[in-house]
């Protein structure tokens, strides 16, 4: 595996892992971002989304394909500022931006595996 595929298995496996936590238990997360509890049935929903995306992150790392490597750079950055506008406009709680955080780490850890190496 290329150090790129590395990159975006690594992160799949990130999604894959916040998938089941909404999946099965939607509440632990929600504690953990010091949100209230809830019965609402859409974080699972969410779960079952973030489930099938992961699948897509794993098989293209196993896949190399390079040109979903190079196309997740411009979604995990969209997901960064995303969170950080919702925050700022009080729409979800500061915490919440941790999210856009790390998708935006692991869009420069693959934008930097990507680049040629030098001679």
């Amino acid at each position: 595996m290329s150090k790129a595929a590395i990159s975006v298995f690594v992160f799949g496996c990130y999604i894959l892992v916040n998938a089941v936590v909404l999946l099965a238990a939607p509440n632990l997360m929600l504690s953990t971002l010091g949100l209230e509890p809830t019965r609402e049935p859409w974080l699972r929903l969410l779960g079952l989304m973030t489930l099938a995306l992961s699948f897509y992150y794993i098989q293209a790392a196993r896949e190399e394909l390079t040109a979903f490597f190079r196309l997740t750079m411009w979604g995990r950055a969209i997901i960064l500022v995303g969170t950080i506008g919702l925050a700022a406009a009080g729409l979800v709680p500061p915490a919440i931006v941790i999210f856009g955080v790390i998708d935006a780490a692991g869009g420069l850890w693959t934008a930097a595996a990507l680049r040629p190496a030098k001679p």
